[in-house]
Parts: C-alpha cells; structure tokens; sequence
C-alpha cells in the first residue's frame, strides 16, 4: 500500500493500518463511556455538592464528545477495512475521515485540562468516588493523547515532503533538464542525510572517529538506493513476510517428485566423507564459539558462569604480552579457556580489540587435533554491526587462487585487517616455531564465517593445506547479500500486491500461524491460474508499488535486461558446504529433544533468504554447536551399533 498522504506530505503508514490500533481504541473508548454513563446515572440528581455543577457539566460534554469520538473511530476503522493492499479504492475517503478525528483531539485535550483543574480543586468536596473516577477519567485521557503524539512521531517521514514528488514522477520527467535533475540529486541527498542520522542515533553510543564516518555514509546509501525504488510501509513488509512464510510451508509440505527424492541420496563414500567433516565441524565450533567470550559463556551457562568467572579473576596469568585489547577482570579469556578446555600455554595470541572492520579473534594450540586454530569472532558489538552493513562489493584478485573475484566490503577488511596481524606481526611464524608439524585451521561463526572464509583465500598461497570452517557465514558473501535483498524485496512487493485479502486478515492470521500453528491460509491471488511465462512480467498492482525498478531488480529475473547491468552481482558461499536441517521436534515438560539430519548442498540452493521465525535463534552459535554435536553423537551411536553387531556375527 502505497503510504498515505496527509496535510501534504507522505507518512509511513497506509490507510489500512487504522483497523487494528482503531479498533482497540474503540473497544477502550466504548468501555469508558459506558463507565461515564453509569457514574452519571448513579448520581443523577446528586450534584448538589460544592463543584457539583461544574461536575454535571463536565460528565454531560464528555459523554457527547466520546459519542462523537466512538463515531469517528467506528467510521475509521470499517473504512480501513475495505480493499486489499493494493487496492486503496475503496478506502479513498479515509484521509477526511482522519481530519475528523485529529479534529476531536482539540476539545478532549481542553476537557482533560478542565479535568484536572477540577480534580486538584481543593473547593472541591463531592464524593470520594467521583473525584476518584473523573481522575482516571484524566489520566486515561492523557494517555491516549501521548500514545497519539508518540505514534505520530514513528509514523513520520523526514522525506514524505519530497519522497511524493521522487517516487511518482521520477521516471516520467525529463532528466535531461538541469533542473529536474537537480531536484531528484538533492533530494537523493537528502535521503542519503537521512539514513546517516538515524545510523549515527542507533550508534550513540560508541566513538566515532573517520572509519565510522565512512561507513555511515556507506551504509546510508545502502539503504537509500535499497528503498527508492518502492512505496511500501512497514505493516506491508510484515505482511509480504507472513505470505512468504506461508507459502514456504506450502511448498515444503507438497510431495517431492521422485527424482527430486533420489538426488539426496548419496553414495557410501560420500556419506562417511560427511560424517567425518560434521565430527570436524562439532570439535571446531567450540572455538568458533569460545570467541565470543563471556557473553556466550554467560548465555549459555546462565546458573554458573558468573561464579566460576569470578574465580578465574583472580588467578594470574603468563600470557598478558599475548593479549591485546580490553578484558576486564580475566572475564573473555577465562570463558575461552573454560569452553575450548585449553590450558594458559595453548594460546599464542589473543585480540579483543574491537572497532568497525576490525575484529577480536585468537590463535591457538589444539593438541587433540594436531592444528593451530584461528578463530574469528562473529558479530557482537555495534562495530561488528557496521561491518555486517558496509555491503559493498569490492574487487579481490590473488594469484593463483582469485582472479577478478567480487567480496563483501566489510568482511573482506576484517580478513584483511587479521591478515596483516597474522602475516606481518609474525603470530603465525611463531604459533609453528613451536608445533611446525600442526595443520592450520580457521574458524569463524557468523560474521566471524565470513571473515575467516576470505581469511583462508588470503592466506592459501602460503598455507596450500589449511582447513577453513565457516559456520553460519553471512550471505553477504554470501547469504545476505544486496542481489539477496533485492529479490526478498521482489517477492514481497509480489505476493503483497497481488493478495485478494485485506492487510488486518493477513496480520491476524499471520500472527496466530506463527505463534500457534496449524495449517497455513491459502489466499487467493492473482497469481492464481497464471501460466510460468505470465509469471515473470510483474502486475499492474506490483508495478504500483515498485514505482521505479532498481538497476538490479532486472538482475533478478530469468533474462537480465540488456541495457542495464547489475549493480549488485551475485556472491555465492566459498567452499563445499554441508546444510543441517531440523527434521523434528518433541517437546517435554523440561527439556526438548531436536533431531537433525545433514546433507552436502550447493551455493544455488542458497539464493534466496527463507521466512522463518526460527531464522534468528537458528543462527545462534548455541544452536549450531548443539546440533553439531547431536549429529555427531548420532554418527558415534551408529559405529557402535555397527561394532556390536559384528561382533555378534563373529560369534
């Protein structure tokens, strides 16, 4: 739904937005005047006592201004109700209708002020009762006007000024005329202002020096270029996610063909060379996660932790030349020591230095595995968030292992940045001084995953044998990359612009699917009986809402448009990559028991970003540790079975 336009300007929210917030004022508003009317009844006939009067007069004009309000809102929200979200039609009178109702906000706050002069008149000497009522009758309605005036603030548009003009007639004026192109470059700019400050407010709190700057700046483009091109509001994206998520479980739930069915299963030699990597990854993920430090040691061992770390501050360490950055209290480097099981010795150098594109990581001595670890941090901090963000592609060539590669801006620094520190500090000349015999290994959660995957390319020249395990790297790379984002965009701004239902049905569902499951809404769509080829031209009611279609909108389609290049190209995972899927769950009273199954995958199969609510907490290093091990285990189980059964045949 296009955003709506009021007292001449574009607001973040669209004219059916009003069915739910509207509709449990009204409720409120229906509950207190039924109260009102009930406290007049009573005391009808009783205001005799000093201030009375005045009371009779306020009970009687409340009572019709929140008839009128009730009236307005009842009117309000049945119009918010009609059409779908693409077609506002039927909800074309609702901008007067909201005039109407902002009108009645004026005598209700002038009636709350005459409230309370009435309430805190010491003159005043009527029933406790009442005074107790007409006081709550205030507070309520001071309440309501702040919720208004804070709703009014989230809803705002910096740019619903100039946004109007942009995305409705961008494309139909003559840029060639200085002018025209003056006013879409200044407003650009002002766009790109805009995300700058909301960044900059988000990242208050940490000190800014020319890098964060320049990441702001970066990453305000970002964004800018990523929302010009459509008029959607933010109700309509948690929409376009519930269809989308929805839909998923649709199509996974539909019989595979059998051919589909066959390809999954994979040969014996592929299966154990599987099993081995997943007992690699299990054993490797405890130090992808001990670089998290404290936080994950707390996280995951809520009960305890802090009692054992406030042991192991008080102990002394050999180490501290090996240690950069701030630890305070022996707190990261006592919880990487109680997760990895390592001893002081094992560690050949720490980094906790933090700040945009460089990140903490450490090196270390696995004894078990015969390997020097490089474990990278994943994101934990602001600064890590600004590397995350700054997704621009750069160029990569290494000889022999790259050549005109494109990478994630951010990332690729990080790796960068724990190179230099590696190479040109003599960390890793000196890690096999001491074990020359070892393997290197890098290892890395999240965007730790993706710094450490690009670490590795950096780094095979020197080090043709090394073993990279990036778990749950970003798609930025990878998963989350720009191309990813603009085709989630495609596919909302679809299934939103075409669903025959109204945006408060597909919430309300949405929202009980989610929280208590069942089987997921088939709405009807336009979609609906379209033959393949008719799919990939977007609807007039798509075209409404992709007012201007982004340089790599038409990258996403089958046949790329010939005269516009991408702006993003595709980057895809490094590597083989192995996908763990969640194949059940039982839940019990204490505990709950996940079983998971484990399969190689390809960089294609991971083009798209997936609609889930579990989309977070399954990216959780606890999470993937855990299902790591639960595989594992299964793998041991399985050997042993095995083992026993033939020792039975022996006999």
């Amino acid at each position: 739904m296009p955003g709506l336009v009021v007292f001449g300007r574009r607001w973040a929210i669209g004219s059916d937005d009003f069915v739910l917030p509207g509709a449990f004022e009204l409720f409120v508003r229906l509950l207190w005047w039924i109260g009102i009317l009930a406290l007049y009844a009573v005391h009808k006939g009783r205001f005799n006592c000093p201030g009375g009067g005045l009371l009779h007069s306020y009970l009687l004009v409340l009572l019709a201004l929140l008839a009128a309000i009730i009236c307005a809102l009842s009117a309000l929200v049945y119009i918010s109700m009609q059409g779908t979200i693409s077609n506002p039609g039927p909800r074309k009178s609702l901008p007067k209708l909201l005039y109407a109702r902002l009108l009645l906000y004026f005598p209700e706050f002038i009636w709350a002020v005459v409230g309370a002069v009435w309430v805190s008149d010491s003159s005043v000497q009527c029933e406790k009762t009442v005074i107790n009522v007409i006081m709550g009758t205030v507070i309520a309605s001071w309440v309501i006007i702040i919720f208004t005036i804070i709703g009014v603030v989230i809803v705002f548009d910096p740019l619903g000024g100039k946004k109007t003009f942009y995305l409705t007639n961008s494309v139909s004026r003559n840029l060639e005329s200085s002018q025209s192109g003056q006013l879409l470059y200044n407003v650009k700019n002002t766009a790109t202002r805009v995300w700058e400050k909301r960044i900059r407010l988000l990242c208050c709190c940490i000190v800014q020096d020319d890098d964060h700057r320049v990441a702001f700046t970066s990453i305000a483009e970002l964004f800018r270029t990523y929302f010009s091109d459509t008029d959607l509001v933010p109700s309509d994206i948690a929409a376009g996610l519930t269809l989308l998520h929805q839909e998923q479980d649709k199509m996974e739930s539909c019989p595979k063909e059998p051919e589909e069915v066959l390809c999954h299963s994979p040969s014996s030699l592929v299966t154990d060379d599987l099993d081995a990597e997943l007992e690699n990854a299990a054993h490797y993920m405890l130090f992808a996660a001990a670089a998290y430090g404290w936080p994950y040691y707390v996280y995951t061992n809520p009960f305890t932790a802090l009692c054992k770390l406030n042991g192991d501050c008080c102990r002394n360490r050999t180490t501290d030349s090996d240690i950069t950055g701030s630890d305070h209290h022996n707190f990261h480097f006592g919880s990487i020591l109680r997760i990895t099981g390592l001893q002081y010795r094992d560690f050949i150098h720490i980094s906790f230095h933090n700040k945009i594109y460089e990140i903490p990581f450490f090196v270390a001595l696995d004894h078990k595995k015969e390997a020097i670890v490089v474990a990278v941090r994943g994101t934990l901090s602001f600064e890590d968030i600004l590397t995350d963000l700054s997704a621009d592609c750069e160029d990569l060539t290494l000889e022999d292992v790259l050549e005109n590669g494109f990478v994630h801006k951010g990332i690729t620094q990080a790796a960068n940045y724990i190179y230099q520190k590696l190479i040109n500090d003599g960390i890793l000349n000196q890690a096999f001084t001491i074990a020359p015999e070892y393997k290197l290994v890098i290892v890395g959660h999240s965007l730790g995953g993706g710094t450490a995957s690009i670490l590795a390319i950096m780094l095979r020249n020197s080090f043709p044998t090394l073993r990279c395990y990036a778990f749950s790297p970003p798609g930025g790379l990878l998963r989350l990359s720009m191309p990813n984002m603009e085709d989630l965009k495609r596919r909302i701004v679809r299934i939103v612009a075409n669903c025959n239902r109204p945006k408060y049905q597909i919430l309300l569902h949405g929202c009980w699917y989610e929280v208590f499951g069942g089987d997921p809404d088939n709405f009807p769509t336009e979609l609906d009986g379209r033959n393949q080829d008719a799919l990939t031209q977007p609807l007039l009611a798509e075209e409404s809402l992709m007012v201007h279609r982004s340089p790599s909108y038409n990258t996403l389609e089958d046949e790329p448009h010939l005269s516009s290049p991408p702006q993003y190209p595709r980057l895809y995972l490094p590597g083989k990559i192995i996908h763990i899927v969640e194949e059940s769950s039982s839940r019990r009273w204490c505990s709950s028991e996940t079983k998971y199954t484990a399969r190689w995958s390809n960089e294609a199969v991971f083009s798209s970003i997936l609609i889930s609510p579990k989309m977070i907490t399954d990216h959780m290093p606890d999470v993937v540790l855990k299902a790591l091990n639960s595989l594992s285990q299964e793998h041991r189980s399985c050997i042993s079975c095995q083992a026993r059964e033939c020792n039975t045949n022996v006999v």
